[in-house]
Parts: structure tokens; sequence; C-alpha cells
């Protein structure tokens, strides 16, 4: 059970109760900080007024997707609930929970709002209110749709988020217009959760630079502007390791007219090393390759080291064909950009990869590799110095930050 709230986190669980001077509102939306608090306090108080308001009704919670409800915020939320006093019933096959408590039952359908066409999931049911969990990463659609699915009397809307660009639709449609909606708008930042001590508080400070620090530390609405890796310099930089290493990988961003990027990496100690790397620019040279001359390429960069899987860009499938008719045990790569940039970043800041003095080009790039300013509402980097960091980002995604998180690399690579 809990046994420390925020002031900000009882506001939270108490804005809708008759007591309380907010409980006119229609919405309450909670954006800020990573690990300040926010989701528990808002799905643990969305349930309580649900079962406490309704009898018999209908009620969506809603993620990017069906598991990172369960994951994000049913985990936490429903053991609270059990310590209440509730009993539930979950189908997770058919995504709905039941909330019983007393004679008092209602039903919690579970959402995921992952791209343009999940607002066609949600149409047709009626609700008497809808939690919309990491609503910025949603569409417009989705949410928009969610929304107008709540025409029961006495429906509310509810809302938590880590911040993005100031041109999001969601910063500029409801957190700029919270009055115009008669939304409670409450930002939260780490001090806001009582359960983080500063060494927690202070990893999180060294984990993200730049906007990320802004938007997922401080909790603003703040633009990406400059280079991408900020901080990376001279310090980043290491010689090559000594010893022999434990495992072997190579990552790969292929282009026909635009560059070329291969990167050769070595597990030393715990930790991977970019070791050596390949770079062909096509229109630099004049000259295109072959996807038989890029795979004579790789096996040259392997040499004797027996390499146990080639990282690949998902979108070049003729090369991936071909490297696997050779014989190479070939994963697609995850390929999410901005949340790659995210952990690549953090792998660098945190030491659990290491970029060797032989790459010169993946060097370069860092120090070129810029947002795109003009992309709108969207965090867009420039098509530009970008192979070598999209080889980076491939390895980083697929195998460093499955590993930290203690699954095998092959679960984390399984294509789907």
């Amino acid at each position: 059970m809990i046994t420390t709230l925020s002031p900000k986190q009882r506001l939270v669980l108490t804005w809708w109760t008759g007591g309380s001077p907010h409980r006119g509102q229609d919405a309450i939306i909670c954006d800020g900080a990573v690990r300040s608090g926010k989701t528990l306090a808002l799905g643990l108080s969305f349930c309580l007024w649900a079962m406490c308001r309704f009898q018999g009704q209908q009620f969506a919670l809603c993620g990017k997707t069906t598991e990172s409800v369960r994951r994000n915020l049913l985990s936490g939320v429903l053991p609270l609930l059990e310590e209440l006093g509730f009993t539930w019933e979950e189908k997770v096959s058919r995504n709905w929970l039941k909330l019983r408590l007393g004679r008092r039952e209602n039903t919690f359908y579970l959402f995921g709002g992952k791209d343009e066409t999940s607002a066609s999931l949600i149409q047709g049911v009626t609700l008497a209110g809808v939690l919309l969990d990491e609503v910025a990463l949603m569409p417009r659609s989705f949410v928009e749709q969610a929304c107008a699915r709540c025409s029961v009397t006495g429906a509310r809307f509810w809302f938590s988020c880590n911040p993005e660009g100031p041109g999001h639709w969601f910063y500029r449609e409801w957190i700029c217009k919270a009055r115009d909606h008669k939304a409670l708008h409450l930002r939260f930042t780490m001090e806001d959760n009582p359960s983080l001590d500063d060494a927690t508080k202070e990893r999180y400070a060294r984990t993200f630079q730049g906007a990320f620090y802004r938007r997922f530390v401080l909790g603003e609405w703040s633009a990406a502007e400059g280079l991408v890796y900020d901080f990376f310099d001279e310090a980043y930089v290491k010689p090559l390791p000594e010893g022999e290493a434990s495992r072997w990988m190579i990552s790969c961003d292929y282009g026909t007219v635009n560059p070329t990027s291969l990167g050769l990496w070595g597990k030393f100690g715990g930790v991977w090393y970019r070791v050596k790397e390949y770079y062909y620019d096509a229109r630099e040279a004049r000259r295109q390759q072959t996807d038989q001359e890029y795979a004579r390429r790789l096996r040259e960069l392997a040499g004797d080291r027996e390499i146990e899987a080639v990282v690949a860009d998902p979108s070049a499938a003729s090369f991936l064909e071909t490297l696997r008719r050779e014989g190479w045990n070939v994963r697609k790569a995850k390929n999410e950009v901005v949340s790659g940039i995210r952990l690549t970043a953090d792998a660098l800041k945190n030491g659990k990869i290491v970029i060797c003095d032989p790459c010169q080009d993946a060097i370069r790039e860092f120090g070129s590799y810029c947002w795109d300013l003009k992309a709108g509402d969207k965090d867009t980097v420039k098509k530009q110095f970008d192979h070598a960091m999209d080889d980076i980002r491939y390895f980083v995604a697929t195998v460093v930050e499955p590993e930290e998180r203690g699954s095998t690399f092959w679960a984390g690579c399984v294509e789907r």
C-alpha cells in the first residue's frame, strides 16, 4: 500500500470528490517528468472515481498498446485496489477487465492507440470515461475518437504523458487550452514522487541530454534543437581494448545511392566496443556497389572472427536476403528513431558502448547529426550525416538495450 503521497498526488486522487474546488472540471491532464508518480496516482484515481460514481457502465483504459496498459498502469493499480477490497475478473484475450466492490461492477476495456488505424478499434462503444496514458504518443484521430465515445452523463477525460515538442497537437489543443476544455492541468516533476531517492534522481539526470533532459527530467514541452548528441566529444572516443572479445556482432545501415555504414562490435568485459567500421558513399565515389559487393566488404570487416549476428537496416530487403544466402545470421533491427536516439545517448553516457579511434566516419557524424528544426510538431532528424548514426542506433536498440533489461539478445531480435 502507498504510505506517502505528495501534495500533487493527493490532488490527483481527490480532484473529483465533493469537497474539491476542482470537482466541476471535465478533464484532468497530468504531464511532466518521467518517474514523477503521475501514472499510478492517475490510474488509481480513475478507477476509484469510476467505481464511486457509476454502476454497470463501460470505461476505456488506453495506452500506445494494450501491453503497455497492463505493464505501465494495471500492474501498479490492481494490487492497490485489491488492498482496498476490490476484486476483478480479466479476459486477456478480449482485452477487458471487470472491477467489483460489493454489489457494484463496471467494465474497463483496454485499447492500444499506436497509429491512425487504431481509431476504428474504439468506434461504436459507449463510455462513461476514458483514461489515455502516454497520450502524446497516440495519433490525434484515436484520442478524439476515444473522447467522442464518452456520452454517458458525468463522463470525464483523464490524460497523462511525458512532454514532447511545443508544436505537438496535444500541447496546442489541450495543454494550452486547458481552461477552454474545463481541464485541470498538473505538471509533475520527480520531486512529486516521494518514492524516488536522490541517487535515482541523479541517475535520470545523467541519462538524458539536450531536449530530452528538459522534457523528461524538467518536465518541459521543449523543442529539439541543434546537435542530436550535443554532449559527444573526444572523451567518448577510446583506443582499441586489449584482450579477446567474448562476442562479436556487426551493425549495418544499407544504402545504394546513400552511404552504407557497417560497424564491427566486440564485447570486452561487459562493454560493447565499436572497434572498426566500413563506410562507403556512392555519390562521393561516383559508383554504386551491388549487394554482393557490400556482402564482400562485410566479410572483410568480420575477418576470421565468429560473428554472432548481423543487425541490419530492416528496409534493406535485397541485401538482407543476400547475406542470408551467404550463411550470415541476419536480424532486422528495431527502427524507432527518436526512442533509439534516447537509448544510444544513455548507452554512451553510461559506458554501455564505446566508440574506438578507427571509427572516424562515425566520429565525424556525431559532430554533424542534427535535428530538423523545420519539421513542425514532430521530432525529426535531418537526413544527412546519419548513416553511421543509424547503424549504431540499430545496434543499441536491438542488442544493448534488451540485454540491459535482462532479456536475451534472441528474445529482443525475433522477427515479427
